[in-house]
C-alpha cells in the first residue's frame, strides 16, 4: 500500500495573508511543516501542492517537493485531489499547511484504521478544555458516535451545554485528513453542500454525501497558524 502525504498550501490566506511564509525560528512556517512531515518516516512520498510561486520555490530551493495547481481551488482537498488524480498512490494524507508541529504518532494513528477495509476516509480530533477556545469559531468542533464516527462539525459550540448535569467533552477538529484515493477524487465530483458552505468546513460534503469520517483521538498538536497571535504562541512552543 502506497501513502503520500499532500500539504495544501495558499498564498492569500483570508484571515492571515502569507501566513506560510512567515518565519518561525530559522524557517518559514511552511518549511516546518514540510520537514516535519518528512521526518515521520510515514510516507512514500512528501509534496507540498501550492497555487503560489513564491510558496513553491521555498519548498523546491531547499530541496523539497511541490507541485503548481493548474486551477484555482475551493479546499485543499480540491487542490489535493488535482495533485494525485495520476499518481499511483493508495491512501492520501492532507496536511495543513499551517500545522507546523507535524509529529509521527498523530499520523501513525490516523493510518492505523485503515486497516479497516470500510474506512474511506479519517481526521484527528483533541479534547478542548478552555472555555475561550470552544467558543472560538476559529477553532472546529466535532461531535462523534460511540464508534468514533463523526456526526457533525461546527464553528459554534458542540454540543450545546443546555443541560449541566451530564458531563461533557468537547473536542477539537485538527486539520489532518487522510483518504483512500477514490474517496478524495469522488469528493471533488460533488458540489459544494449545504452545510459546508455555511459553515466553511469542507469535510461536511463527505457527511452530506453519506460517507462516514473515522475519528482518531490524539495528543496536543501544537499551535495551529491562523492569526498573528498564533504565530507568537508557536514562536514561544518552538
Amino acid at each position: 500500500m502506497k501513502i503520500g502525504a499532500f500539504i495544501p498550501a495558499r498564498y492569500a490566506a483570508t484571515r492571515f495573508p502569507a501566513k506560510l511564509m512567515q518565519p518561525l525560528g530559522n524557517k518559514t512556517v511552511i518549511r516546518h511543516t514540510y520537514d516535519n512531515t518528512v521526518a515521520t518516516g510515514l510516507f512514500d512520498e512528501v509534496y507540498v501542492v501550492t497555487d503560489s510561486e513564491i510558496i513553491f520555490n521555498e519548498i523546491t530551493n531547499h530541496g523539497g517537493k511541490a507541485i503548481m495547481s493548474k486551477r484555482s481551488h475551493e479546499s485543499g482537498s480540491d487542490r489535493i485531489a488535482e495533485a494525485v488524480a495520476d499518481l499511483d498512490i493508495d491512501i492520501v494524507v492532507n496536511v495543513q499547511g499551517d500545522e507546523p508541529f507535524v509529529k509521527r504518532e498523530p499520523l501513525e494513528k490516523v493510518l492505523s484504521v485503515f486497516t479497516d477495509a470500510t474506512v474511506q476516509v479519517a481526521s484527528l480530533m483533541q479534547v478542548l478544555t478552555v472555555q475561550a477556545l470552544i467558543e472560538d469559531p476559529n477553532y472546529v468542533k466535532v461531535t462523534v458516535d460511540k464508534n468514533n464516527n463523526a456526526l457533525f462539525f461546527s464553528r459554534s459550540v458542540i454540543p450545546y451545554p443546555r443541560s449541566t448535569e451530564s458531563p461533557i467533552t468537547y473536542y477539537e477538529h485538527v486539520g489532518v485528513y487522510a483518504f483512500k484515493k477514490q474517496a478524495l477524487l469522488n469528493f471533488t465530483k460533488w458540489p459544494m453542500s449545504p452545510l459546508e458552505a455555511a459553515e466553511k468546513i469542507e469535510c461536511l460534503r463527505y457527511l452530506e454525501n453519506g460517507v462516514a469520517i473515522k475519528m482518531v483521538i490524539t495528543d496536543y498538536m501544537g499551535v495551529e497558524i491562523d492569526t498573528p497571535e498564533d504565530l507568537l504562541k508557536a514562536a514561544k512552543l518552538l
